[in-house]
């Protein structure tokens, strides 16, 4: 590598005071030469701005004035970053000292990469993929995200099976490497999101733009997850099912949307059925219904951000498909017991060559 890129590594925080020491400790024993520190605030209060301040000269600090959400607050940081490269970190990550360089030196070998991510295990359960990146992920036809090491509530063991260095679907927004350029193609992270699911949006649409995702499993990091939202959280439930929705009807053409529509809402109909009436998880059944609701509370909103995304398409569903899990994950894993992704018969079609040279 000839000149080292400038990272600008965004630590995202909202009173997670306790979490910074140990982040920051680790981030600056980072081995790679050029890089920077924001810690993008969401208006804590506990703190966490004078702790950084006092203890961590280095860092940067960007105050967003309010906690708008995940997307609102990057958004700002990504503005302000002078980097070639950001990495959206989450706060209850560690790393190790070697972890930048193998996902620069992916970014630099490749014009068309997008996003990345780095191999994301478990703080709280050693030897365990974490549930919000494990190794790369995907998606099915219905809107259902899984990962290379979780799908639903499994979480693989972390024994070397999905070290390959692949193309995936979409990147971790707990440690995802960002090419500040693509935005300028793609429209920055969707702040209608609030929470969850959107950096699978922003993927989405750099898949349109004809870009590469790549998970690089030789870097590798580790996080504490659910320091925010807990993975059974009514709230968490609420958001992943009202922003799976919510991304359908922005990112699919006319065409796919019926069909695929009516899937996914006859999956969710079983899926409150089966909780309300079979479980009696009256939460997780009405978190389902207020995510319907509130979809059908602003399709004014969800059809003016999806012109938006229409009109800056590049790439069709046909071959955006290609590269999506063409099966339901919930049939997979529920009905016919298949609980883990190589379990699956999943080829995805990544030829992004091709479809550039058709661009050009």
């Amino acid at each position: 590598m000839h000149t080292a890129p400038l990272v600008s590594i965004l630590v995202l925080n909202f009173n997670g005071k306790h979490f910074l020491k140990a982040c920051f400790d680790s981030l600056l024993k980072c081995t790679y030469v050029n890089f920077e520190i924001i810690l993008v605030d969401n208006n804590s209060t506990d703190g966490s701005v004078v702790f950084t301040e006092q203890h961590y000269r280095q860092v940067k600090i960007l105050q967003t004035g309010k906690n708008g959400g995940y997307s609102r607050a990057y958004n700002l940081a990504m503005e302000q970053a002078e980097g070639k490269y950001a990495i959206l970190l989450n706060n209850d990550v560690e790393v190790p000292p070697d972890w930048l360089e193998p996902l620069v030196n992916a970014a630099e070998s490749d014009a068309q990469i997008g996003a990345l991510q780095p191999k994301i295990l478990s703080l709280i359960d050693e030897g365990y993929f974490e549930y919000a990146g494990a190794s790369g992920g995907f998606i099915d036809r219905y809107g259902y995200p899984f990962l290379r090491g979780r799908v639903f509530f499994t979480i693989e063991k972390d024994e070397g099976q999905y070290d390959d260095e692949t193309e995936v679907f979409w990147t971790s927004g707990a440690a995802m490497f960002v090419r500040l350029s693509v935005l300028k193609k793609t429209g920055n992270l969707d702040e209608d999101f609030v929470h969850h699911m959107e950096e699978i949006d922003l993927c989405w649409r750099l898949q349109m733009a004809g870009y590469r995702l790549k998970v690089i499993p030789s870097s590798v990091i580790y996080h504490y997850a659910g320091a925010t939202i807990k993975p059974d959280s009514f709230m968490k439930m609420y958001w992943n099912h009202r922003n799976g929705i919510f991304m359908l009807l922005k990112n699919l053409e006319r065409k796919n949307l019926l069909k695929v529509l009516s899937v996914r809402f006859f999956l969710d109909f079983i899926n409150i059925f089966f909780a309300a009436f079979a479980k009696f998880n009256f939460k997780h059944a009405y978190a389902i219904i207020k995510a319907y609701f509130w979809i059908f509370t602003n399709l004014n909103l969800i059809f003016s951000s999806r012109k938006q995304v229409q009109a800056r398409r590049l790439i069709n569903d046909d071959q955006i498909m290609s590269k999506i899990y063409q099966n339901s994950i919930v049939f997979e894993y529920f009905i016919k017991g298949h609980k883990t992704f190589n379990r699956f018969s999943y080829s995805a079609q990544f030829d992004t060559d091709d479809i550039l040279t058709e661009m050009t």
